[in-house]
């Protein structure tokens, strides 16, 4: 007689790292990355750093929330995804109910701490952002739609508004200029990468751009956005009064991202797109750090 197996619990670490991994950390530290310097700009100086703390936290519970969420949902898909084979729903490390469990504690945890640390309307905007997130890209667009990213990006682009309510419990049209900015930002940066991984999307029937568009159209709509970047990176700095390193870096860099887009005409290699990958990641870091520099170096902070 065989004598059954019995499973070995896994060490806290690992499990606990598991639970980091939910959150996609990656994902929220490019998301951090335009709060606070969209806060310095609405404070038109450095703001408290009791609120800036306050404000990354509840952001990263929200964000961390809703990703996990999404892990829960796409854990079937994932496991099937050479990208995404390795997530703790997929090998096992997490349980699917402990996972949803995590996902909507946290949740509740960043509208509980935004409320009462930030104020409201930074409260809502993150769970609004969470709520589209799950709802509108990952359980309706998703696996329908290759407009999926287009329109799911929305969510992305939240943090900038919860930024900048944070500071003035209001969101004025430079907020939502830089909203703009992270929204069409979104489908060149991903259908980068989607590119890349062409063949685990396909292989998934999940209908990102690059599945069901060729080359050319794809990359023809990833230069359209990118120009739109540009100009609504130099709009957001003249209704925000910032100056002449701001507009350099939003020119200068919003040109060479729209440029390396258009290279993929030439060349659409897994190779080529993850440069555009990168580099469209770095332009957007680039861009919102040197709107906070801007600020900071004319007030003389």
């Amino acid at each position: 007689m065989v004598a059954p197996v019995v499973p070995v619990p896994l060490p806290l670490s690992t499990r606990l790292a598991g639970f980091v991994a939910l959150t996609k950390p990656r994902i929220i530290e490019l998301l951090l990355v335009t709060t606070v310097p969209t806060m310095i700009v609405a404070e038109g100086g450095l703001p408290s750093l009791w609120l800036m703390v306050a404000t990354v936290v509840g952001g990263t519970l929200a964000a961390g929330g809703a990703n996990a969420v999404n892990m829960y949902v796409d854990r079937d898909i994932d496991a099937r995804m050479e990208r995404t084979k390795g997530r703790p729903l997929v090998t096992g490390v997490v349980s699917a109910r402990s996972a949803l469990v995590f996902a909507v504690g946290i949740e509740a945890l960043a509208f509980l701490w935004l409320t009462l640390t930030v104020n409201l309307i930074s409260a809502v905007l993150a769970l609004a952002a969470c709520l589209f997130y799950v709802f509108v890209y990952t359980l309706w667009l998703k696996r329908s739609s290759s407009q999926n990213i287009v329109i799911g990006g929305a969510a992305g682009a939240v943090p900038v508004l919860i930024g900048w309510s944070s500071v003035t419990g209001t969101v004025s049209i430079t907020a939502w200029l830089l909203f703009g900015v992270i929204f069409f930002w979104t489908p060149p940066h991903f259908w980068a990468l989607a590119i890349r991984y062409r063949d685990d999307y396909a292989g998934v029937d999940v209908p990102m751009m690059p599945v069901v568009a060729d080359d050319r159209s794809t990359v023809r709509q990833m230069i359209t956005y990118a120009v739109v970047v540009v100009v609504l990176s130099v709009a957001a700095g003249v209704t925000g009064s910032l100056g002449a390193l701001y507009f350099a870096v939003a020119i200068v860099g919003g040109v060479a991202f729209t440029w390396s887009c258009a290279g993929l005409f030439r060349d659409a290699s897994p190779e080529r797109a993850m440069r555009v990958f990168k580099y469209s990641i770095w332009h957007l870091s680039a861009l919102f750090a040197a709107m906070a520099v801007d600020v900071l170096v004319r007030f003389g902070l």
